[in-house]
């Protein structure tokens, strides 16, 4: 696998090591794709100072897009989008208090002006598909990799719908 340039970097930030859980799928998939990384745990709540300082220095230390977990009342993405333009993508964390609809309410609703892309409950990995594809819009070896992922799925597809028909009816 070629090393990309550093520039063509994704930070992935969570609220607490409990939330590495989930978020490890987001890195499994960038480090298929090639793409570089980074993984902290910054506390919206407990660290302000420090999560200050990250957002500050996001587009200095080239991070393009960030992957920001977190759960229960999960200000973590939406702080750091108020703080930075580089693109942010919300992960909702599933708490045992409401499955994560509490974590979802709180990363969706952003006021006008704030955005923040807001995935599925736990579903880091669509978060790291989405953030190559926004480095796929300038980067063509990235591009070409996801398009291959893409039909892989079609495939996987093909295959099980051909293997489900085969069962239920035999002389296909």
């Amino acid at each position: 696998m070629s090393e990309l340039p550093r520039q063509l970097s994704v930070s992935i930030v969570m609220g607490s090591k409990s939330d590495l859980r989930v978020m490890q799928s987001a890195s499994e998939f960038l480090v298929e794709m090639g793409i570089a990384h980074e993984i902290d745990i910054i506390s919206a709540h407990r660290t302000p100072r420090r999560l200050h300082d990250y957002a500050a220095s996001l587009v200095e230390r080239g991070i393009d897009v960030v992957i920001a977990g977190a759960g229960g009342a999960a200000h973590l993405p939406g702080m750091i989008a108020s703080m930075t333009v580089v693109p942010v993508i919300g992960v909702p964390v599933a708490t045992t208090k409401f499955a994560g609809i509490d974590s979802l309410l709180s990363i969706v609703q952003m006021p006008s002006g704030v955005p923040v892309a807001t995935m599925a409950v736990d579903n880091a990995k669509n978060a790291a598909i989405f953030a190559a594809q926004i480095i796929a819009v300038r980067e063509p070896e990235v591009r070409a990799k996801l398009i291959a992922y893409k039909r892989s799925l079609e495939k996987l597809v093909e295959e099980t719908a051909r293997d489900t028909a085969s069962v239920i009816y035999p002389n296909i």
